[in-house]
């Protein structure tokens, strides 16, 4: 069950991809993805779209969706699989997680401002598919088309990490409440690429711990941002845990991305899959 080609992290122009669900499951099936899920940050408005396309394509399908959270003064992401993308508790609780993303990118605006860029959040507007999710990102791919710099990465650098003019933090959800949405529409909560977290050991310790004590199950151990080093540490933290593992390119774009969907490699054989514990969720082609 582990050599599954299964990808089950990225991103449409729901959120902050650039490709429409469709063409996202067009691309993923000719990858050779037998397991597929679309994870839009804060939104499940995707869902019924791309279980609809991977349908069309004999494409097995889990809902998903990536979880904003704040733990320990840092933004930690959380994957929901296998949820009902109809339940009122896990739609509110997206809705007021996403309900502080224009005023935090008009600061973003403000900051960029006054190191002489100006209007970048109409520029970043205009990238935005869904204007209530408008995000770091949506900047970065303006700042790089209007020639401020040459690649996303070098926006990231200079102009929207923490310390740098263009950077607002943004109070998210609570680790505990995104769990509890997730959970009580039916699906499992995986933490999202843990090695992009910049913890001291004794913090990623606790962030393990307490997820775990919430009630999550999983934890992303083959991803598009780790090295093989980081397969190896997070699948031993599996194992600790005793979370099931799940694997994900985070693809947003045929431009940006370095790991294409279906591209990554098969989870290690020591570990449980958290398909093994989704099957009856499941939307078979």
């Amino acid at each position: 069950m582990n050599l599954l080609n299964a990808d089950l992290h990225c991103h449409s122009v729901v959120s902050d991809g650039t490709l429409e669900p469709e063409a996202l499951a067009r691309r993923a099936h000719a990858n050779g993805v037998e397991l597929w899920a679309l994870t839009d940050h804060d939104e499940v408005d995707g869902q019924q779209r791309a279980a609809a396309a991977a349908q069309d394509l004999g494409l097995d399908y889990l809902s998903g969706c990536e979880i904003s959270v704040s733990f320990a003064g840092v933004t930690v992401h959380i994957v929901g699989l296998g949820f009902d993308a109809g339940d009122a508790a896990l739609r509110a609780g997206l809705a007021a997680t996403r309900g502080g993303r224009d005023a935090r990118a008009r600061e973003m605006s403000e900051g960029l401002a006054r190191v002489g860029i100006r209007n970048a959040f109409e520029g970043a507007l205009k990238y935005a598919g869904n204007p209530a999710l408008i995000a770091r990102t949506h900047f970065a791919r303006h700042l790089v088309d209007t020639g401020v710099c040459s690649d996303t990465n070098e926006v990231f650098r200079n102009y929207l990490t923490e310390g740098k003019p263009g950077y607002v933090p943004h109070r998210w959800a609570a680790l505990g409440d995104a769990v509890r949405w997730i959970t009580g529409a039916g699906g499992m909560a995986v933490i999202a690429h843990p090695g992009r977290y910049r913890f001291t050991p004794t913090e990623e310790y606790a962030l393990f711990s307490e997820f775990v004590a919430h009630g999550g199950r999983g934890v992303e151990v083959v991803t598009g941002s780790h090295t093989s080093a980081e397969y190896a540490k997070y699948a031993d933290m599996a194992l600790e845990f005793d979370l099931l593992a799940s694997r994900g390119s985070d693809f947003h774009s045929p431009g940006e991305s370095h790991t294409d969907l279906g591209t990554l490699p098969d989870l290690p054989g020591q570990l449980t899959p958290v398909w093994s514990a989704l099957q009856d969720r499941i939307q078979r082609a």
